[in-house]
């Protein structure tokens, strides 16, 4: 097999990774051995309730020769303000994580999450992306397809030999600007996608941030309807559903934000998968878009 071949993205299942590492059968493993692999995966459990939670979920078991990804300090810079509340890392410092975590632009990666739609997961798999790299795919059904595989567990954490930061920056042009967003929704909408809870869209509820409602202009899609049973849903199926959210628009033409520009990576995601390519992301999304209290807000569906 080679991990390589283009079927290893977005997405990749369990089976195909457990060959891969070697690890397709329930045994002990070196997990030192699977570290040093060409594929790098990494583990980025994590709760916006309880920031700690993913790095105790990933110590008390993991894919064996699997590095941690924290969403808050790896995946984010929590330093940049007005920028919602998981702002872009700078490209050094990402650059320096991967190296560090035995990323080069040879490496297959392959990121998971738990089970509940890889909202971290699949943040990784779009700041990779950002850097250039292609060669990264969302394990579908995450740490529990994993397990229900009956697929090796291992509790050691083992530091891959680190490598140079990764060449590459992060590509602004994938990225939509507070300003892009406010003025496109001048001339026209419906290409501004919210990931987000129903309720959370219509201003009902509001967990996480102080202000409820959405951006107006925006349309809803919420990233849950994009699983079943914690993987993805078939292609075709996808296809036919986000094709009547985003109407007209071509998909290249699409915005996708949520609460803090996470869970819209997860749409992104999807749109990969049914072959809608080309959508950008609002990274600031909800909570940076109320970080100024002169900007619109709408509420209701």
């Amino acid at each position: 097999m080679n991990a390589n071949d283009p079927s290893w993205t977005p997405l990749v299942d369990a089976a195909s990774l457990a060959a891969m590492l070697g690890a397709d059968a329930p045994r002990v493993v070196d997990a030192r051995a699977m570290a040093s692999t060409a594929v790098r995966v990494v583990d980025t459990r994590f709760s916006l309730t309880d920031a700690q939670a993913g790095a105790a979920q990933y110590a008390a078991g993991h894919i064996p020769g699997a590095v941690y990804a924290d969403l808050n300090q790896d995946l984010s810079d929590k330093n940049k303000t007005g920028h919602g509340r998981h702002p872009l890392p700078d490209s050094a410092a990402f650059a320096a994580t991967l190296g560090r975590w035995g990323i080069g632009p040879d490496t297959q990666v392959v990121v998971y999450d738990a089970a509940e739609g890889s909202m971290a997961a699949a943040r990784l798999w779009w700041l990779l992306r950002l850097m250039g790299h292609r060669q990264v795919a969302v394990l579908d059904g995450g740490f529990a397809a994993w397990q229900q595989a009956g697929l090796p567990v291992a509790t050691a954490v083992v530091q891959p030999p680190a490598l140079p930061p990764y060449p590459g920056q992060l590509d602004a042009r994938q990225v939509a600007s507070v300003d892009e967003v406010a003025m496109r929704l001048k001339h026209a909408s419906g290409w501004l996608v919210d990931a987000r809870a129903t309720e959370r869209f219509r201003g009902e509820v509001e967990p996480l941030d102080p202000v409820a409602g959405h951006v107006p202009g925006a349309v809803n899609r919420p990233f849950g309807l994009n699983v079943v049973d914690g993987r993805m849903r078939p292609a075709d199926e996808l296809r036919a559903e986000l094709q009547q959210v985003i109407g007209a628009h071509d998909a290249a033409q699409v915005v996708l934000m949520c609460g803090s520009g996470v869970t819209a990576c997860h749409l992104l995601l999807a749109m990969e998968s049914a072959g809608l390519h080309g959508a950008r992301i609002y990274a600031d999304s909800w909570s940076g878009w109320i970080s100024d209290g002169r900007r619109p807000v709408a509420t209701g569906g």
